[in-house]
This record gives C-alpha cells, structure tokens and sequence, in this order.
C-alpha cells in the first residue's frame, strides 16, 4: 500500500450511537482519529433493558451530528476516507437499519465504497486495532447479547467451539441486578456491590464447570439467584453484597473453565508448543475479576492475552471502522444492497 487506509465507521446495532476515523495497515495496530460514541443508557434505564423502538428512534436523531463530529475531530472530510464501514448485523433490526443506510448515502455521495460490518467480527479485530495480533488466535466473546469461544483462522474465517444454550453472561448479569433492585446495566452494578461481599457465604450452581466442550449455560444461576431473593425477603445491603460476590465468583469459574476447554481444543487444531494469541472482547471483558482471572488462565495454558482497553469493549465505532478497514485492505467490499441482518453468525461469514 502506497499509503495508510483511512475508514469511517457507523455503529447502531444496539444502544450505542456511535461514529469513528481510524487510519493504518493490517494487522495493526491502527490510530484513532476520532472515536465519538453516544450511550442511550439513560433512555433505557427506566424499562430495565433495551428498548428496541427507543433505541432506533434515538439513532435516527443522533446519528449525523455524530457523523460530522467525528470528522471534524478527526480534522477531515468525507472525500478523504477510503470507504464507509457500518454495521450490517447481528443486532437490533431498526437501529441496524439507520446506520446501514446512513453509511449507503454517505458511501453513494461521495463515490467511496461500502463495507457491510459484522458487528462480532468488530469486536475479534478490535484486539488487531489496538496491538498486533497475528491469526490463528481464539477469541472469548462475551457481552448482553453474545457468549461464546470461537477460532479465529483469518479474516471472515471462524469457527466456533461453543456458545451459550441459553442466557449470555451480561444477560445474567443483568437479570441478577434487577432481581437485587440494581439500576440498569448490570454488570458493572453487580461489580460493584461484589466488592463489598463475601462470595463464600452464598452458594451457587456453576452450569456446564467441568463438563467437555466449551458451552455455557447460565439461567440455572439465574434461577438459584431468584430462589435466594425470594427466601432472604427483605434483602438486607450485606446479603445483597454477599449475593454479587458469588454471582460473579460462579461467573468468573464458569468462563475460566470453559476457557481453558476450548484452550485445549484449539492447541489440538494447531498443535505446537509455541504461544498462541487469546483475545477477550465484549462489554463484560470490561469486569476487572474475569479479566485477572482470564489472564491467569492464559498464562498456564500458554496463550498471550489479549485484552482491549475498556472503551473499546463495549460497543463503539473505532472497532467496526477498522473491521472495515481490514476487509477493504483484503478487497472485500460490498454493494449498495446490503442487507441489515438481526442474525450473523461469525462462522457463516466465509462461505
């Protein structure tokens, strides 16, 4: 290349509203030029969740004065990118839609091309866009919506060695702060009140710990939670606490087990005693327990963690720009009739 790529990206697959410039070669690392993310969290809160008309109406109304600030931040204009990315799926359908077509008219105007971003590949590669990071890795993926260990063996090639069979574990999470009376989101809520506990005076189920393969299950911790809630009425702030701490301690057990299965599975695949990289990315790879203890993990079975700063684990739009930027670098670019997608399984993106 003559000269470093330079992507805008456009991120709505959820209740982020979100635009960013990242400029670079892969595999990386690139620069943020900009990096503007609108959180709709405040709208959402009184529901407990996301609303998906809520959310889609908000992208609309926020997403070009996000467009422009992110330009003018990165103190460029649109004729001076080298294509439009925006997320095309897997999301909420209304705001996937608003970014999507947002990207097609900024694309068709200025005679640039489309990329059509999976919004699960973003995330693998964001760990590319902020350090080099060389295929094969294996990547944990694990946010509200998405829960599962996946091979990542080059651009658009994946496989994945297991997903959860119900609940993802910021799904759980949440689910656990409401059941607590704790504000939406529930991650970090969760986090916090943890720190004030004692995880052993509680026991919890550990779903699928020790079990071969690398699946997860979390709705029976879900349930043992309700059970506790109803029999511990009222709740007093220690047993609250007590309760987050080993929620979250049966959470950390659970993901570092499952870790270490596909580990295994994945040294099988590729063999070698040489290390191999291990990519975390999703909102709750921002929780600091499960990041030491992946970090632990990865270190007795041999693998270089790889973590994204925690900005950059939640949704946001510098990850969906660079996931572009890696496609366009490839030649991988799209028409203006790319579909908005609700579903987009990684492992469906090279076939």
């Amino acid at each position: 290349m003559a000269k470093p790529l330079t992507v805008l990206g456009l991120e709505t697959s959820c209740d982020e509203t979100a635009a960013a410039v990242v400029r670079g070669f892969p595999p990386g690392p690139g620069t943020i030029l900009s990096n503007i993310t609108y959180s709709q969290i405040a709208e959402h809160r009184p529901y407990g969740g996301v609303v998906p008309e809520i959310a889609a109406r908000a992208h609309v109304e926020l997403i070009d004065g996000l467009i422009e600030r992110a330009l003018d931040a990165a103190e460029l204009d649109l004729g001076d990118m080298d294509a439009v990315a925006a997320t095309a799926g897997p999301g909420l359908i209304g705001g996937v839609m608003v970014g999507l077509t947002s990207a097609k008219a900024l694309a068709l105007a200025a005679g640039k091309p489309l990329i059509a971003v999976n919004h699960l590949e973003a995330h693998a590669l964001s760990a590319r866009l902020c350090g080099h990071v060389e295929f094969p890795f294996l990547l944990l993926l694990i946010s509200g919506g998405h829960c599962e260990l996946v091979e990542a063996a080059g651009l658009g090639r994946y496989r994945r060695y297991g997903a959860t069979i119900d609940d993802a574990v910021g799904e759980c999470f949440d689910k656990v702060a409401k059941l607590l009376g704790l504000p939406y989101p529930g991650g970090p809520q969760i986090e916090k009140l943890a720190r004030n506990g004692i995880a052993k005076r509680i026991s919890l189920p550990r779903p699928m710990l020790g079990r071969e393969g690398a699946e997860f299950s979390f709705s029976g911790l879900k349930t043992a939670v309700r059970q506790l809630v109803t029999k511990h009425q009222p709740l007093s702030e220690d047993v609250k606490a007590d309760i987050a701490a080993s929620v979250q301690a049966a959470i950390v057990e659970v993901v570092s087990d499952r870790v270490r299965h596909a580990m295994w599975r994945f040294r099988e695949v590729y063999g070698g005693d040489r290390e191999f990289p291990f990519v975390a990315a999703g909102g709750v790879a921002a929780n600091r327990a499960i990041r030491e203890q992946l970090a632990a993990v990865a270190k007795s079975e041999l693998f270089s963690l790889h973590l994204p700063p925690l900005e950059l684990c939640t949704d946001n739009a510098a990850m969906v720009a660079w996931a572009g930027l890696e496609r366009l670098a490839a030649g991988l670019t799209d028409s203006l009739d790319a579909p908005p997608r609700d579903r987009w399984p990684l492992e469906t993106m090279h076939a």
